[in-house]
């Protein structure tokens, strides 16, 4: 079931542009104007391409096609057949709707292969969420050179976005489920073929920006917390940790681990940036999950554009998959996953001045609809391309609307793909608010057995 509110929402405009006046945000009424007309609620493009293979949005998957009987939200669009397959034989023909690290992936790998479908505009959001991204369009204003936000709740923070900073915080602050929790794995692919399970887990998250009886004035700026308790394999089973993260730079990243051997909790201060992610034995950085997960002070956000191109999208049926045929030698199994041509910011980000990380320059695929960060290439010091990454949306039509990215991260010269937050042989739902002190590291220290 599809609803498109576009007459609600230009009358909740016009009201708040009176109230607040647009000038604040520096967004003017005729821009602000455009938002649930041309524009959809959350700023993305209403109409669809030229030649109609990227649809018009219409109001999203707001309720699930085909309904659940499993522990994950069902395939919605179980009998779409493949539009054709993009590989080593035709490459040259869809070079322009490719990025550069789908091509090297094509170029290595002589079975690799996207597999493209028609593209569908699934993300959608409550309509309280879109009440909050007028709001947002108006006041939302950027602060401490980037660094931060005010004046925005509950909603895409920039809905119109003019840089590429502004889409980091449309993505780090996209709309998620106020409170969920789900089992996932995480995998190594390595450079032999083999696959191995680094960690299973029970996940729980927590977003207090999207709380809907919250508003900007009592925002405390802690955006999202989470809690990840290993449950596998048994070397590792009982460790926890505990993060919680804040827009204000000056009350970084906090984070606490609980470590079975030691039988003690102890900060982890190193859980960011390029450290390497330990929850997945270390295959990946810690900012490459989710396609950029972390502060944004260590590059330069530069916005490139729009790009048409294909991007995973809608992979509900690859999760349906048991772990063992969906992780395969070198990469996903291709002949499952679910690539759709969509519309993508591109942002490139090259370091900062004074600081430093082992990759100094990424270009990230943002999606038009969710700002999630769909696909990442980063290069090496001497420019060359060294890692792509591609996350895996499934789609939460009932109660959530959200998409949960799995995330892929392949490092090209070594060969290996890590593959982490996998729903395969697990469950996603939507739980009921757990109290704040669910999130600290007092309740690791209390729950902790060896």
């Amino acid at each position: 079931m599809r609803k498109n509110s576009t007459a609600a929402l230009g009358a909740a405009l016009t009201a708040t542009l009176l109230l607040a006046g647009a000038a604040e945000a520096g967004i003017s009424p005729q821009e602000a104007a455009k938002l649930g007309h041309e524009l959809t609620p959350f700023g993305a493009e209403k109409a669809g391409n030229k030649d109609g293979s990227i649809p018009a949005w219409d109001g999203g998957l707001t309720k699930a096609l085909v309904p659940s009987t499993g522990p994950l939200p069902a395939d919605q669009y179980p009998n779409e057949k493949p539009l054709f397959v993009i590989d080593q034989k035709n490459v040259a023909q869809y070079a322009g709707k490719l990025s550069e690290g789908q091509k090297a992936l094509i170029a290595k790998y002589p079975d690799y292969h996207l597999t493209v479908y028609p593209s569908h505009r699934t993300f959608a959001a409550p309509q309280w969420v879109y009440d909050n991204d007028l709001k947002n369009a108006v006041n939302g204003q950027l602060g401490d050179n980037g660094q931060s936000v005010k004046g925005v709740y509950g909603g895409t923070p920039f809905p119109m976005p003019k840089s590429g900073i502004e889409l980091y915080w449309n993505h780090t602050l996209r709309y998620v489920s106020p409170s969920n929790s789900y089992r996932i794995q995480n995998f190594t692919g390595n450079s032999d073929g083999s696959v191995t399970m680094t960690v299973s887990a029970i996940d729980n998250h927590q977003s207090p920006y999207y709380e809907q009886d919250g508003s900007a004035d009592k925002w405390d700026g802690e955006y999202a917390f989470g809690r990840l308790q290993n449950v596998g394999p048994a070397f590792k089973a009982g460790e926890m940790l505990v993060i919680r993260d804040s827009v204000d730079p000056s009350t970084p990243r906090q984070a606490w681990q609980y470590l079975v051997g030691q039988r003690r909790v102890r900060r982890a201060p190193t859980v960011g940036y390029d450290t390497p992610d330990f929850v997945a034995s270390g295959a990946n950085y810690f900012d490459e999950v989710f396609g950029f997960w972390g502060a944004p002070d260590r590059y330069d956000w530069k916005l490139i554009g729009k790009q048409e191109i294909y991007v995973p999208y809608n992979d509900n049926a690859f999760f349906q998959l048991p772990s063992a045929q969906a992780l395969t030698a070198h990469f996903p199994n291709a002949d499952k996953l679910r690539w759709e041509l969509h519309r993508v910011w591109v942002v490139e980000l090259s370091l900062a001045s004074g600081k430093r990380h082992v990759v100094p320059k990424k270009r990230v695929y943002f999606d038009e609809d969710s700002y999630a960060a769909l696909m990442t290439d980063g290069y090496d010091a001497d420019g060359k391309l060294w890692r792509t990454a591609y996350m895996l949306p499934l789609n939460v039509a009932d109660g959530g609307y959200d998409f949960i990215d799995t995330t892929i991260v392949h490092n090209l010269q070594a060969g290996t793909y890590s593959a982490i937050e996998v729903f395969n042989d697990g469950y996603y739902k939507n739980v009921a608010p757990r109290p704040d002190s669910f999130f600290t590291g007092d309740s690791l220290a209390s729950e902790g057995v060896r």
